[in-house]
């Protein structure tokens, strides 16, 4: 099961990755826009989902995934640590939100990360 550390170090592992603490929790920010926070007690993290997305894997896997009150509005969703099946789980969640947040030319940058090259 990945813990808080397990995070801070697949986050800091993805390119101009920056880590800031904000609202007294960590954050995760790539080109200085946030795209990954351990809230509370680092027992889960937040991260950039499509809503329309984000719905879909709440009624999916509602023991994995939740969208807390205050992101309702938000592109954001909540993931529980303890749900995860391994890391190769967590890194590919912290990678889909990275790409969310990061500029085109980052983005274009780094195709050995499977990222889409831009139009």
């Amino acid at each position: 099961m990945p813990d808080a550390e397990d995070v801070r170090r697949a986050a800091l592992a993805l390119p101009d990755t920056t880590e800031k603490v904000a609202w007294n929790m960590p954050t995760f920010r790539v080109a200085g826009k946030m795209f990954a926070t351990l809230p509370e007690d680092e027992t889960s993290m937040a991260v950039r989902c499509p809503k329309e997305e984000r719905d879909e894997l709440v009624l999916a896997e509602p023991g994995k995934f939740w969208i807390a009150d205050h992101e309702a509005g938000f592109a954001w969703v909540r993931v529980r640590l303890a749900a995860l099946e391994d890391a190769p789980e967590l890194r590919d969640i912290l990678a889909d939100s990275w790409r969310q947040a990061a500029p085109t030319g980052l983005l274009d940058a780094h195709p050995e990360l499977g990222l889409p090259a831009a139009d």
